[in-house]
């Protein structure tokens, strides 16, 4: 198998697992599931399913990788940059879409769809930057990010970005 195959299988298997991670809290609601998956429908909290899913994905993209002997050194840096790219491109679209047409889920979950693509299309390129090791960057920079989501959880500016419409709330308890 060649790292190209597994990038393909890799924007299917996010995107899919997206769907999971998108009701954890509702099925396990604890303050672990709150940090890591959607505690509203809110956009940051879609943001958060986002690069959640990709972290969790790339245990599988691991394992795959480690069997066909093409395990990179920055791995994990591959992982986060990706996360974040595919965020940055779903959110340059999607975000002024919805707020001059509202919410269309159609189109949102398309979009997703094609953001992971492009995401994948940028993570396979990177791949080719094995001569410099940036892993070491990498799991400072994931703790340091969920500590803000963390926060941001449970403490949301009162702002369009963290509002709920369906339950009309901010975060996991205040209401609007």
């Amino acid at each position: 198998m060649k790292i190209k195959t597994i990038k393909i299988i890799s924007a299917i298997g996010v995107f899919l697992l997206c769907f999971l991670t998108h009701f954890l809290y509702d099925l396990f609601p604890n303050f672990l599931f709150s940090i890591f998956f959607p505690v509203n429908e809110s956009i940051f909290e879609h943001v958060k399913m986002i690069f959640t899913t990709f972290l969790l994905y790339s245990l599988i993209e691991y394992f795959l990788q480690t069997k066909y002997n093409l395990l990179d050194k920055n791995f994990l840096f591959n992982t986060l940059f990706t996360a974040i790219s595919c965020i940055i491109i779903y959110l340059a679209i999607y975000l002024p879409i919805y707020y001059i047409f509202g919410e269309n889920m159609v189109f949102t979950i398309s979009w997703l769809f094609v953001s992971i693509i492009i995401s994948e299309i940028i993570s396979y390129y990177m791949y080719s930057l094995r001569k410099i090791k940036f892993d070491n960057l990498a799991l400072p920079i994931i703790v340091f990010l969920y500590i803000i989501i963390g926060y941001l959880t449970y403490f949301p500016p009162k702002e369009d970005f963290f509002y709920d419409p369906k339950h009309h709330k901010y975060g996991i308890n205040y209401k609007a």
